[in-house]
Protein backbone atom coordinates (compact mmCIF):
# COMPACT_ATOMS: atom_id res chain seq x y z
CA UNK A 1 0.00 0.00 0.00
CA UNK A 2 1.13 3.55 -0.64
CA UNK A 3 0.34 6.73 1.27
CA UNK A 4 -2.98 7.17 -0.55
CA UNK A 5 -4.10 3.65 0.44
CA UNK A 6 -4.05 2.21 -3.09
CA UNK A 7 -2.34 -1.08 -3.81
CA UNK A 8 -0.06 -0.92 -6.84
CA UNK A 9 -0.45 -3.75 -9.33
CA UNK A 10 2.35 -5.13 -11.49
CA UNK A 11 0.87 -3.13 -14.37
CA UNK A 12 0.93 0.05 -12.25
CA UNK A 13 4.61 -0.48 -11.48
CA UNK A 14 5.39 -1.05 -15.18
CA UNK A 15 3.37 2.03 -16.12
CA UNK A 16 5.14 4.20 -13.55
CA UNK A 17 8.55 2.89 -14.64
CA UNK A 18 7.68 3.61 -18.28
CA UNK A 19 6.55 7.17 -17.54
CA UNK A 20 8.73 8.30 -14.62
CA UNK A 21 11.15 10.09 -16.95
CA UNK A 22 8.20 11.78 -18.67
CA UNK A 23 5.89 10.95 -21.51
CA UNK A 24 7.54 10.62 -24.91
CA UNK A 25 7.46 13.76 -27.05
CA UNK A 26 5.44 12.25 -29.88
CA UNK A 27 1.98 13.07 -31.27
CA UNK A 28 0.32 10.16 -29.36
CA UNK A 29 2.36 9.66 -26.16
CA UNK A 30 -0.14 7.33 -24.44
CA UNK A 31 -0.13 5.02 -27.46
CA UNK A 32 3.67 5.03 -27.43
CA UNK A 33 3.75 4.00 -23.75
CA UNK A 34 1.03 1.42 -24.44
CA UNK A 35 3.15 -0.19 -27.17
CA UNK A 36 5.95 -0.70 -24.62
CA UNK A 37 3.54 -2.28 -22.16
CA UNK A 38 1.55 -4.40 -24.60
CA UNK A 39 -1.74 -2.62 -24.00
CA UNK A 40 -3.81 0.23 -25.44
CA UNK A 41 -3.37 3.98 -25.16
CA UNK A 42 -6.84 4.17 -23.65
CA UNK A 43 -5.85 1.76 -20.85
CA UNK A 44 -2.73 3.85 -20.14
CA UNK A 45 -4.79 7.06 -20.04
CA UNK A 46 -7.49 5.47 -17.88
CA UNK A 47 -5.10 3.93 -15.37
CA UNK A 48 -3.10 7.15 -14.99
CA UNK A 49 -6.38 8.97 -14.30
CA UNK A 50 -7.32 6.37 -11.69
CA UNK A 51 -3.92 6.62 -10.04
CA UNK A 52 -4.30 10.39 -10.01
CA UNK A 53 -7.74 10.18 -8.44
CA UNK A 54 -6.38 7.79 -5.79
CA UNK A 55 -3.60 10.26 -4.98
CA UNK A 56 -0.79 8.01 -6.19
CA UNK A 57 -0.03 10.33 -9.10
CA UNK A 58 -0.35 14.01 -8.28
CA UNK A 59 -0.76 15.25 -11.84
CA UNK A 60 -0.01 14.48 -15.45
CA UNK A 61 1.25 17.66 -17.04
CA UNK A 62 3.71 19.07 -19.51
CA UNK A 63 6.85 20.40 -17.85
CA UNK A 64 8.44 22.75 -20.36
CA UNK A 65 12.14 23.45 -20.26
CA UNK A 66 11.88 27.23 -20.09
CA UNK A 67 15.58 27.67 -20.73
CA UNK A 68 15.39 25.78 -24.04
CA UNK A 69 12.46 28.00 -25.01
CA UNK A 70 14.54 31.12 -24.39
CA UNK A 71 13.00 32.06 -21.05
CA UNK A 72 16.21 32.30 -19.07
CA UNK A 73 14.98 34.68 -16.36
CA UNK A 74 12.75 32.98 -13.81
CA UNK A 75 11.45 34.60 -10.70
CA UNK A 76 9.23 33.32 -7.94
CA UNK A 77 7.04 36.29 -7.13
CA UNK A 78 5.75 36.31 -3.57
CA UNK A 79 2.77 38.37 -2.45
CA UNK A 80 1.21 39.41 0.84
CA UNK A 81 -2.46 39.30 -0.17
CA UNK A 82 -5.57 39.84 1.94
CA UNK A 83 -6.61 36.35 3.10
CA UNK A 84 -10.25 37.04 2.25
CA UNK A 85 -9.33 37.51 -1.44
CA UNK A 86 -6.24 35.34 -1.94
CA UNK A 87 -8.05 32.38 -3.54
CA UNK A 88 -10.03 34.53 -5.97
CA UNK A 89 -7.02 36.65 -6.94
CA UNK A 90 -4.69 33.64 -7.09
CA UNK A 91 -6.98 32.09 -9.73
CA UNK A 92 -6.67 35.25 -11.80
CA UNK A 93 -2.89 35.47 -11.40
CA UNK A 94 -2.54 31.82 -12.43
CA UNK A 95 -4.24 32.61 -15.75
CA UNK A 96 -1.79 35.37 -16.72
CA UNK A 97 0.63 34.76 -19.60
CA UNK A 98 4.12 34.05 -18.29
CA UNK A 99 2.86 32.46 -15.06
CA UNK A 100 3.62 28.74 -15.09
CA UNK A 101 2.20 28.02 -11.65
CA UNK A 102 0.54 29.90 -8.83
CA UNK A 103 -0.37 28.67 -5.37
CA UNK A 104 -1.28 29.71 -1.85
CA UNK A 105 1.02 28.97 1.11
CA UNK A 106 0.71 29.73 4.80
CA UNK A 107 2.52 32.77 6.12
CA UNK A 108 5.33 32.36 8.65
CA UNK A 109 5.00 35.55 10.65
CA UNK A 110 6.81 37.68 11.52
CA UNK A 111 9.59 36.63 9.14
CA UNK A 112 7.58 35.68 6.04
CA UNK A 113 4.36 37.63 5.37
CA UNK A 114 3.73 36.18 1.89
CA UNK A 115 0.81 33.87 1.17
CA UNK A 116 0.57 33.85 -2.65
CA UNK A 117 3.33 32.57 -4.92
CA UNK A 118 3.51 32.83 -8.73
CA UNK A 119 6.40 31.63 -10.91
CA UNK A 120 7.14 34.18 -13.64
CA UNK A 121 9.23 33.47 -16.74
CA UNK A 122 10.83 35.95 -19.13
CA UNK A 123 13.64 36.40 -21.60
CA UNK A 124 15.42 38.63 -19.07
CA UNK A 125 14.97 40.06 -15.59
CA UNK A 126 13.28 43.19 -16.92
CA UNK A 127 10.58 41.00 -18.54
CA UNK A 128 9.96 39.23 -15.25
CA UNK A 129 9.78 42.52 -13.33
CA UNK A 130 7.31 43.90 -15.92
CA UNK A 131 5.15 40.81 -15.35
CA UNK A 132 5.37 41.39 -11.60
CA UNK A 133 4.08 44.92 -12.17
CA UNK A 134 1.07 43.46 -14.05
CA UNK A 135 0.41 41.09 -11.16
CA UNK A 136 0.64 43.99 -8.69
CA UNK A 137 -1.87 45.96 -10.77
CA UNK A 138 -4.25 42.99 -10.84
CA UNK A 139 -3.97 42.48 -7.07
CA UNK A 140 -4.47 46.19 -6.39
CA UNK A 141 -5.11 47.23 -2.79
CA UNK A 142 -5.56 43.58 -1.69
CA UNK A 143 -1.75 43.31 -1.91
CA UNK A 144 0.28 44.79 0.94
CA UNK A 145 3.80 43.76 -0.13
CA UNK A 146 5.66 41.63 -2.65
CA UNK A 147 9.07 40.56 -3.85
CA UNK A 148 10.59 38.59 -6.74
CA UNK A 149 13.13 35.88 -5.95
CA UNK A 150 15.19 35.10 -9.06
CA UNK A 151 16.44 31.59 -9.81
CA UNK A 152 20.16 31.11 -9.44
CA UNK A 153 20.30 27.48 -10.63
CA UNK A 154 18.34 25.10 -12.80
CA UNK A 155 16.65 22.46 -10.68
CA UNK A 156 16.01 19.06 -12.20
CA UNK A 157 12.34 18.14 -12.17
CA UNK A 158 11.49 14.48 -11.91
CA UNK A 159 8.29 12.48 -11.96
CA UNK A 160 7.02 9.75 -9.69
CA UNK A 161 9.74 7.27 -8.73
CA UNK A 162 9.41 3.83 -7.17
CA UNK A 163 11.89 2.73 -4.54
CA UNK A 164 14.02 -0.23 -5.53
CA UNK A 165 13.34 -3.34 -3.45
CA UNK A 166 16.07 -3.58 -0.88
Amino acid sequence: MNQAGATLTDFDRELIAATQAGLPLVPRPYDSVAALLGTTGERVRQRLAELQQAGVVRRVAAVPNHYRLGYVANGMSVWDVDDARVDELGEQVGQLPGVSHCYRRPRDLPLWPYNLFAMLHGHNRADVLTQAERVAALLGPACRAHDVLFSSAILKKTGLRLRQAG
